[in-house]
């Protein structure tokens, strides 16, 4: 019986299992490399869907808040606000050119006060110094005006006076109800699309024309 014994060298062994492990590596990157792709193909999606959601929630969240704050024109502050102040109702009602029409009728009014009761007071001295019973003391008008004129020209500059103190109620009332009505007018539609046109027409008819007159209200 021959028995034959078969050596393996070890050194033979390293080229087979650097190949083995080499596949096994580059199964490995491959396998990494497929798992990453598909990573960055799902991440954005998820990341927009999740990003939309978000700004969607937020914008209604915001026009939720924006509709409980609406502006409101307050009627009552703008007649509260001229009231107080004159003018201020009409700077409320974005109507600022009104101020200082308002103002200039109050300047001119109380510089009416100021001159007609100036000359009331001229008159009204002079009277007074002719009846003093002092025959020592002369008014500046003793030639020139009798006792009735004096009376006369007294009257009329004190009703001048009392008219112009009317007058600056007036304006102060005129300033409170030109504020409350713009306040009531504030939202109401004044574009272009409202507009009222007329023409001349004529409606004949077998015995004569009439003549008339057509309006016309857009809206």
């Amino acid at each position: 019986m021959i028995l034959i014994k078969t050596t393996t060298n070890k050194f033979n062994m390293v080229p087979l299992l650097l190949k083995a492990g080499g596949e096994l590596l580059l199964c490995a990157l491959l396998m990494l490399c497929s798992f990453n792709s598909i990573a960055q193909t799902a991440d954005p999606v998820s990341i927009s869907t999740t990003t939309d959601r978000v700004i969607t929630r937020d914008t209604l969240e915001l026009t939720d808040s924006l509709s409980r704050f609406t502006y409101q024109h307050s009627v009552k502050r703008a007649t509260m606000l001229s009231a107080l102040l004159p003018g201020a109702g009409q700077v409320y009602n974005k109507k600022i050119w009104k101020v200082p029409i308002i103002y200039a009728a109050f300047g001119g009014l109380v510089y009416l006060v100021k001159f007609n009761n100036d000359r009331y007071n001229i008159y009204e001295n002079a009277l007074q110094l002719r009846y003093d019973d002092n025959p020592d003391t002369n008014d500046e008008f003793q030639d020139i005006y009798s006792d009735d004129n004096l009376r006369s020209l007294r009257d009329f500059y004190r009703r001048n006076r009392d008219l112009s103190v009317v007058g600056i109620s007036l304006v102060y009332v005129l300033n409170i109800i030109d504020a409350h009505v713009d306040a009531h007018l504030f939202s109401f539609n004044v574009d272009d699309n409202l507009s009222l046109n007329w023409s001349p027409v004529i409606h004949p008819s077998p015995q004569s024309a009439t003549a008339g007159v057509r309006l016309q209200f857009q809206f």
